[in-house]
């Protein structure tokens, strides 16, 4: 089972160069791949990739064959060009490697970056008490994980640049990135029905399915119209976001028509679900197939292997910080981009039990 990958060696050469570059260290013409692996003493494939990612970023632009590629910065760019406040769903994801990362990367780039004293969670994710609490906080640009419809509509309004770090965002205004998870999930949905199940479960956040479902639950659920099963709040059930409400949700969809089939948003349900099904004795997958539409890294570790959902996360990283140099440039960058997702399949799910 494949972990999250986001401080690869690329990654890091990649960062270490835009800091020198951000620095003045570097300019004119970027030295050429042998001179720079001796320097660093790191092989040229790491040192090519490394420069590829800068290309893309377009920090540094190429020149032809056998030219050194030209280094551009900015004009007028000064170190902590923005004041980005992250905004993240809940108090957990402040500490994973992820937002870790993609704090490391903007400030490299010449941002100062911060989490804000709330959560979107903590604010109840009410439009009033979000708008409030933005007004009060000195930031230059706003970054907005996982927000829901309502939240980013009023962000997409605001002066203050924004962008939507997934959340239901598309049709909206502001700039965005997140995988693009409907044909994977539609994939997996069309892989249970094949193995027989037909009582499938989406268990998602409230975001992805209100006011109006997201195109990745929107997939799940023509997956299943195409297979002739009719749909309805057992395929994608309400519950309120909390570890005791989860588990009543789980008690009453297992009763005398018990789900065979468990599509899970996050590694964090993936996990409660498994531990809840274990209190029971139900096995997995024979009692009943489990599928997370994410990766995490504690999945190499787990058995049966986890059948997931994987995509690139440096991607996603690294089309944030591409937005924050727009926005520092004076740019109004509102595109929103998508990054591949793929279906894994694992040893968490089986054919249907009779």
């Amino acid at each position: 089972m494949d972990s999250i990958r986001i401080h690869s060696p690329a990654d890091q050469v990649a960062a270490h160069l835009r800091e020198q570059i951000l620095r003045g260290s570097l300019s004119g013409e970027m030295p050429g791949v042998h001179q720079i692996a001796k320097e660093l003493a790191i092989g040229s494939k790491t040192i090519i990739a490394a420069l590829k990612t800068l290309e893309h970023d377009g920090v540094l632009v190429g020149q032809g064959p056998r030219r050194r590629r030209r280094i551009v910065v900015p004009t007028g760019f000064t170190p902590h060009a923005l004041r980005v406040a992250v905004l993240p769903f809940d108090s957990p994801a402040r500490g994973t490697d992820y937002f870790i990362e993609l704090r490391h990367l903007l400030e490299v780039a010449g941002h100062a970056t911060f989490f804000p004293d709330k959560t979107l969670t903590e604010l109840g994710i009410n439009i009033g008490r979000v708008a409030r609490f933005v007004k009060k906080t000195k930031a230059d640009a706003w970054v907005v994980s996982a927000g829901a419809r309502e939240v980013l509509e009023w962000f997409a309004q605001q002066e203050t640049p924004a962008f939507a770090h997934f959340g239901h965002r598309v049709g909206l205004p502001i700039a965005g990135t997140g995988p693009d998870k409907g044909p994977a999930i539609a994939e997996a949905t069309r892989r249970l029905v094949a193995l027989g199940h037909r009582r499938i479960s989406l268990l998602c956040r409230r975001q992805l399915r209100q006011p109006q479902p997201v195109l990745a639950v929107r997939a799940f659920l023509s997956e299943l119209k195409a297979a002739g099963v009719s749909t309805g709040a057992f395929n994608m059930p309400d519950w309120e976001e909390s570890k005791e409400d989860f588990g009543k949700l789980l008690d009453s969809l297992f009763g005398p028509t018990p789900p065979t089939a468990l599509i899970l948003d996050e590694p964090f349900l993936y996990h409660a679900a498994f531990h809840h099904l274990a209190g029971w004795g139900l096995r997995v997958p024979q009692d009943v197939s489990l599928i997370c539409t994410d990766a995490a890294p504690d999945f190499a570790w787990c058995q049966p292997s986890v059948t997931h959902i994987r995509w690139d996360h440096g991607m996603v990283i690294r089309r944030i910080v591409r937005w924050a140099n727009n926005v520092a440039r004076g740019k109004d960058d509102r595109q929103q981009t998508f990054t591949k997702a793929e279906f894994v399949e694992g040893g968490t799910i089986g054919p249907a039990p009779s």
